[in-house]
């Protein structure tokens, strides 16, 4: 999970939809926004708005549509503090004892269940069922890095049956609407996460592993920086509107510099034409990670999937780019390197 924090998540949006933006009308990827009527003064004029107030940070830094200072949006001394933690822990149980990772992983893969589905039952009422994802989801993490891809497969299809099967002890009422959501909640997470447990079951398995923890972290670095410093035109703003096309941009270059730092030096037949690659296609995974949570979250009107980790939200608030960009990283290294 990426250790360095989005300097403000989605801490903007919950500002921001107060003001309309989750129901802005037009493109969805639009610059500007519709003037909104307001009420006139008694000679016909309308009243002259006040200065709007700054907008918090949101996933890349930028500083929104006020005018005042740009803020990080959250506590960045607990965000860096708690993240400093949770790579130290990765990085010993990746190098030291492979399965301990893989415990890591799995225990990832039920809080994140437990986070997404708490929050669905509270701002939905749509009702997973959290058990057998979690024991399916465990089971999926395990059989790939035990039994690889066919034993990830075997795992999901089984998880699926087993969430069908479990909402039947219920009233059908909701019954289709319930378990799609569990079904699509197991691809979601623990479905996403195996390909972080194939990665792992190579000769090679912790150094891609580890270029993929870093090409998703740099890349979100790269997008805060830039952003924080240089945003001015939004990327997606009925989504996410601190998110802006400076960021994009500089969560691409710093992705690529660091894959093809890692293909060079860190995987084993590597070549650093292929790390460019690597990166580009990373930080636009990591990107549509990050924006496809973000519109989870504006669905549901909250701010944060969690409260588990202070300054970063919950445990679903770091995944959010890592999940998308583990198949992807596997795929390509697969293609570049084969299968270890």
């Amino acid at each position: 999970m990426p250790t360095v924090p989005h300097a403000g998540g989605d801490s903007g949006e919950a500002a921001d939809r107060d003001r309309g933006a989750a129901r802005l009308s037009g493109p969805l990827f639009r610059d500007e926004r519709e003037p909104q009527p307001g009420p006139r003064q008694p000679d016909g004029r309308r009243p002259t708005p006040p200065d709007p107030a700054p907008d918090p940070a949101s996933a890349d830094g930028a500083p929104g549509t006020g005018q005042g200072k740009k803020s990080a949006g959250r506590n960045l001394r607990a965000a860096i503090g708690v993240g400093i933690g949770l790579g130290v822990l990765i990085l010993a149980s990746l190098f030291i004892y492979k399965p301990v990772f893989v415990g890591v992983v799995a225990v990832a893969v039920v809080v994140g269940l437990w986070e997404l589905t708490s929050r669905l039952t509270e701002r939905k009422d749509i009702r997973v069922p959290l058990v057998p994802l979690a024991v399916g989801g465990v089971a999926m993490v395990v059989a790939g890095y035990v039994r690889g891809a066919q034993g990830a497969v075997v795992a999901v299809a089984l998880t699926a049956l087993a969430v069908l099967v479990w909402r039947m002890t219920e009233p059908p009422d909701n019954y289709l609407r319930d378990v799609t959501a569990g079904v699509f909640a197991a691809f979601y997470v623990p479905f996403l996460a195996t390909f972080v447990a194939l990665m792992l079951d190579t000769d090679d398995g912790p150094w891609r592993v580890l270029t993929f923890l870093l090409l998703t972290v740099v890349s979100d670095t790269g997008a805060y920086a830039v952003g924080w410093r240089f945003g001015k035109h939004p990327l997606a703003p009925r989504i996410s509107p601190g998110k802006t096309r400076e960021g994009l941009m500089g969560a691409v270059a710093f992705a690529m510099v660091a894959g093809a730092l890692c293909m060079q030096y860190l995987i084993d037949d590597g070549v650093w034409w292929q790390g460019l690659l690597l990166g580009l296609a990373a930080a636009v995974s990591a990107t549509l990670g990050d924006l496809g949570e973000s519109m989870i979250k504006r669905d549901l009107g909250i701010k944060d999937m969690g409260k588990l980790l202070p300054g970063h939200g919950g445990i679903m608030d770091r995944l959010d780019s890592l999940l998308p960009t583990a198949p992807v990283v596997w795929l390509l290294l697969v293609i570049f390197v084969g299968g270890g």
